[in-house]
C-alpha cells in the first residue's frame, strides 16, 4: 500500500471530526467478502460489535432492529443495491438498556459493480422524542381550544336563555368570558398543570370592594376542569354580592375559607355578612343553576347554597380527582381586575370628535372595536391589521389608540414609539397574561383580552381626558 500523503492524511483527520461533531458512525459492506467494517461511533449506535464481522448477507443488519422494522431495512437496502441509488431511512432498535432507540440510517452504492456499499448511522431518539411530545402537544392544544369554544357557544346559549335584553345579556356574557380567561391564564402559566384556589380568589374579589373581601386557606391546585368551574363560581358569587348582597354596601363583608379534607379533597364557605337582608330569589337564573347543579359536579363532589337573612352562605365540597400536586411552575398572584360590571356602571364612554387608530391583527375584534368606537363618538382610523399598514397610517392625525400588543408574531414597539414621540396616547390590547406580552418602556394602559368594548372605550375616553 502506498504511503499516503500528507494531505490524505489531514482529509482523513478533517473527515473523522466532522462524523465525530455531527455524531454519526460510519461502515462499509464489502459483499464480495461478505463482511461489513463497523466503527467504534456506529457499533454504539447500532448496537453492532465494532470492527469487522460477517455480514451474513446483510442480515447482520437487518436484526438490530427492532422486529417490526426489520422488513423497513432489508428493503431499503436492498432498494438501495438494486437501483444504484442512495438510500437515507429510520428504523427503531432495541436498547439493551431498556427502551428502543431511533437510528437514521444513509447508504450509497459505491463501486460499479455493486460489491460496496458505504453509509453513516445516526442516533436520532431525542428528535423522535420531540416531534413525538410536539404531537402530542399539538393534539391536547386541538383538544383544549375545542373545549373551550364548546364551554364559551354553552355558556353564550346558557346566558341568552336566562337574560332579557342584549345589554344584560352582553354585560352578563362578558364577565363570564372574562372569568374564564383569567383561568386559563393562570392555568397556562404553570403549564396546565393547576391552579391555585388563592389565585382564583384573587383574580376575582382582589380587584372589588377594596377592605371588604378576604380569602384564606392552604395552597391548594386544582385541575384544568376544577379550576374553571371554581373560578366560573366564585364571578357568580361576586356579581351577585356587587348587586344585590353584601358588597353593594359600604359595611358589608365576604369571607372566602378552604380547608383540606380527609379523603384529599377539599371544602369551600363563601361567607357573606353585613349586607341587606337576603330573601331566597323568587326565579333561578343560569347563576343559581351554575352553582347548584354544575359546579358540584365539575369539582366531582356537591355545592349548597343558602339564603340566611343575614347574608348568602355557600358551600362547595370537592373530590380528591378535583386536586393535582404543586406544579414545577407556579405564576405570581395575579393582579387585580374590576369586574365588568362595575366599569359599566360610570356609563357609556362619550369619544364625539377624537380620531383614534386602531391596529389589530384580528379581524373580528378589529370589526368590534371600529363598531363599538364609532358609536362611542369616534373616528375611527384603521383598522390596520399588519405592522406596515399601521405604520403608513401614522402622518394622519391621530387624537389616541388601541394597540396590539402582536401583530401576527411582530412585536407593535414601532408604532408606539413613534406615537410616544408625538405625545399620542395609546392603550395596548394583549391576550398574552400577567407574565408579558405588552412592549415595556410605555406610559400606557394594557386591556387584556378577552375584554368588552366598552372596557375600551372607557379607557381611551379617559386616556384623552389627561391629555386635554
Amino acid at each position: 500500500m502506498d504511503q499516503a500523503k500528507p494531505g490524505q492524511t489531514l482529509d482523513r483527520e478533517q473527515l473523522e471530526l466532522a462524523l465525530h461533531v455531527a455524531g454519526l458512525g460510519e461502515f462499509e459492506w464489502d459483499r464480495r467478502r461478505d463482511v461489513l467494517m463497523v466503527s467504534a461511533r456506529m457499533a454504539a449506535i447500532a448496537g453492532l460489535p465494532p470492527g469487522e464481522v460477517t455480514a451474513d448477507g446483510g442480515e447482520v443488519l437487518f436484526r438490530t432492529a427492532h422486529e417490526d422494522d426489520r422488513e423497513l431495512v432489508r428493503r431499503e437496502l436492498q432498494a438501495c443495491l438494486g437501483g444504484r441509488t442512495p438510500c437515507d431511512f429510520e428504523y427503531r432498535r432495541n436498547d439493551p438498556r431498556g427502551g428502543l432507540r431511533w437510528v437514521r440510517l444513509a447508504a450509497v452504492v459505491a463501486d460499479p459493480g455493486g460489491d460496496c456499499i458505504i453509509g453513516v448511522v445516526q442516533d436520532v431518539t431525542e428528535r423522535r422524542l420531540e416531534e413525538e411530545q410536539r404531537h402530542t402537544l399539538m393534539a391536547e392544544l386541538d383538544h383544549r381550544v375545542k373545549n373551550v369554544l364548546a364551554a364559551v357557544q354553552a355558556l353564550a346559549f346558557q346566558t341568552a336563555k336566562r337574560t332579557s335584553s342584549l345589554d344584560s345579556f352582553l354585560t352578563t356574557f362578558a364577565g363570564r368570558l372574562k372569568s374564564m380567561g383569567s383561568a386559563n391564564e393562570l392555568l397556562t402559566a404553570a403549564r396546565w398543570r393547576g391552579a391555585a384556589v388563592d389565585h382564583l380568589c384573587a383574580a376575582e374579589l382582589g380587584g372589588i370592594a377594596p377592605g371588604q373581601t378576604r380569602w384564606e386557606g392552604p395552597e391548594l391546585f386544582l385541575t384544568p376542569r376544577a379550576a374553571n368551574a371554581l373560578s366560573l363560581a366564585l364571578h357568580e358569587l361576586a356579581t351577585n354580592a356587587l348587586k344585590y348582597g353584601a358588597l353593594s354596601t359600604e359595611r358589608g363583608r365576604v369571607e372566602v375559607r378552604w380547608t383540606r379534607q380527609p379523603d384529599g379533597g377539599f371544602e369551600l364557605t363563601w361567607t357573606e355578612s353585613g349586607g341587606p337582608m337576603v330573601r331566597a330569589p323568587t326565579h333561578r337564573g343560569f347563576g343559581s343553576t351554575l352553582l347548584e347543579q354544575v359546579t358540584g359536579r365539575e369539582l366531582n363532589g356537591e355545592s349548597r347554597v343558602e339564603y340566611r337573612p343575614t347574608g348568602v352562605r355557600v358551600q362547595l365540597r370537592a373530590g380528591p380527582a378535583a386536586v393535582v400536586a404543586r406544579p414545577e411552575t407556579v405564576p405570581e398572584a395575579p393582579a387585580a381586575r374590576a369586574p365588568e360590571a362595575a366599569a359599566a356602571a360610570s356609563g357609556p364612554a362619550d369619544l364625539t370628535g377624537s380620531r383614534v387608530l386602531i391596529v389589530e391583527d384580528a379581524v373580528l375584534l378589529a370589526l368590534e372595536l371600529e363598531t363599538g368606537l364609532s358609536e362611542a363618538g369616534a373616528e375611527v382610523i384603521g383598522p390596520a391589521y399588519e405592522l406596515e399598514e399601521a405604520m403608513a397610517l401614522l402622518d394622519r392625525h391621530i387624537d389616541a389608540a388601541v394597540l396590539d400588543a402582536n401583530l401576527n408574531g411582530r412585536s407593535v414597539t414601532p408604532v408606539a414609539e413613534v406615537l410616544a414621540a408625538r405625545g399620542v396616547p395609546f392603550v395596548f390590547a394583549t391576550g398574552y397574561g400577567e407574565a408579558g406580552g405588552a412592549p415595556s418602556g410605555f406610559e400606557a394602559p394594557i386591556i387584556r383580552k378577552p375584554y368588552d368594548v366598552t372596557q375600551v372605550a372607557s379607557a381611551v375616553a379617559q386616556l384623552l381626558r389627561r391629555a386635554a
